[in-house]
């Protein structure tokens, strides 16, 4: 189906633009005024995914809501085609009332709800789409949406949480990396001329203070290029090559402080994924397989691949996971619990809760221990450039006689 670029307006006179998915120019027409939107220019573009595919304007909070509403809709007893009619004429964000039209669309041609979603793989991925299709097999579709909302509102926490982690030290840094290039781009070399005319000779620290100047004054676009230019091709090397992807999800699991971090924050999605797939009546191998794609991490996705095939060999969950080494005593116990009374979803919640409680301590935790420690850098720092300064000073003092 081809995509068009177009320019609309709404009923208040309201410009609004985007790209959708239409067969021609009548039915783009018709797309449109079913959004409560008037057509006035179009093109058709080419692209490689199609509108389908994309997810630009849709985010998090947009989801929350959206499983919010579904599940109020469900509970209701309100016809689901009803229910999403009414929640596309209510939407004000363009992007997620254009999905939200898609699957009005495609359930009033005969798809059910999991497939129409699994159109749009960017916005709803393949543990939402797999929830919602357990759901409509079961029935408890409402207890799924729940769930999800939940879930995703766990995750802006989260999200927010790690913000603050990142956020604090990356602008300390900066204000480190920052104070340094004005000392030696500006200060030191107005002192360099001072320290000369003094003719003694400079102690090593200063020679390599003035050398550091000199570099930053004449270089400083490598200082500022440089780590751009490698992040960058960092990041493109961990996309073309999985090696180097496996290596450093290794790594990061290994940092002090934040690796752990990492882990527990991987562990804790993935319980709580697992155990609202187990408790929507997906099974073990299909929620373990699925959760392969929501770890992201190819060390811990590799771990649970090996976990499938032992557990599709016969061997206990509790013990597979106790061999893979992610879990520690205290989850591996409560999982061998759920086994054998048959709560295996109540025991995977207790290990969300576990891992969720100690993520948010330890960014708590992290938070008090960066700043303290990036100040610290930043005062050390600053007095052993004045020292460098200052010796030469001192030394010709010293040797004045009054």
């Amino acid at each position: 189906m081809p995509s068009f670029r177009y320019k609309a307006v709404d009923a208040e006179g309201q410009r609004s633009q985007g790209k959708m998915d239409a067969i021609n120019d009548v039915d783009l027409e018709l797309r449109l005024r079913r959004m409560g939107l008037d057509l006035i220019t179009f093109r058709e573009v080419r692209s490689a995914t199609g509108a389908r595919g994309g997810s630009a304007g849709v985010d998090r909070k947009d989801l929350i809501n959206f499983c919010f509403d579904l599940e109020q809709i469900s509970r209701a007893g309100i016809p689901l085609i009803d229910g999403l009619r009414d929640l596309r004429d209510s939407l004000d964000r363009p992007r997620f009332k254009q999905v939200v039209t898609a699957l009005v669309e495609d359930i009033e041609g005969g798809k059910m709800l999991s497939q129409a979603m699994s159109q749009f793989p960017r916005v709803f991925d393949s543990v939402f789409v797999s929830l919602v299709k357990a759901g409509e097999q079961t029935g408890r579709l409402t207890d799924v949406f729940e769930n999800l909302s939940k879930s995703l509102r766990w995750q802006d926490e989260l999200a927010a949480e790690t913000k603050k982690l990142l956020i604090y030290p990356v602008m300390l840094l900066v204000l480190v990396v920052a104070v340094s290039l004005f000392l030696l781009t500006y200060l030191v070399p107005q002192l360099v001329g001072v320290l000369r005319t003094m003719r003694v000779d400079l102690p090593l620290q200063t020679r390599i203070l003035i050398a550091a100047s000199e570099f930053a004054v004449h270089y400083w676009w490598i200082i500022i290029g440089l780590p751009i230019a490698a992040i960058t091709t960092l990041a493109v090397m961990m996309r073309t090559d999985p090696r180097i992807r496996r290596t450093l999800d290794a790594l990061k699991l290994r940092i002090p402080v934040i690796g752990p971090l990492l882990q527990k924050i991987i562990m804790a999605r993935f319980a709580n994924f697992f155990g609202i797939m187990y408790q929507s009546g997906i099974s073990i191998l299909d929620a373990i397989r699925t959760s392969e794609g929501i770890v992201g991490n190819v060390v811990i996705a590799e771990g649970l691949r090996g976990a499938w095939q032992q557990i599709n060999a016969g061997e206990p969950l509790s013990d597979t996971f106790q061999r893979l080494g992610l879990f520690p005593p205290l989850v591996i116990r409560m999982l061998r619990v759920g086994e054998s009374t048959g709560a295996l979803d109540a025991a995977l919640f207790n290990v969300y809760y576990f891992y969720s409680r100690d993520v948010r301590e330890g960014v708590e935790r992290a938070l008090k221990v960066m700043g303290p420690a990036l100040n610290v850098l930043l005062g050390v720092l600053m007095a052993l450039i004045l020292f460098s300064i200052l010796t030469p000073i001192y030394e010709m003092i010293g040797k004045l006689k009054f």
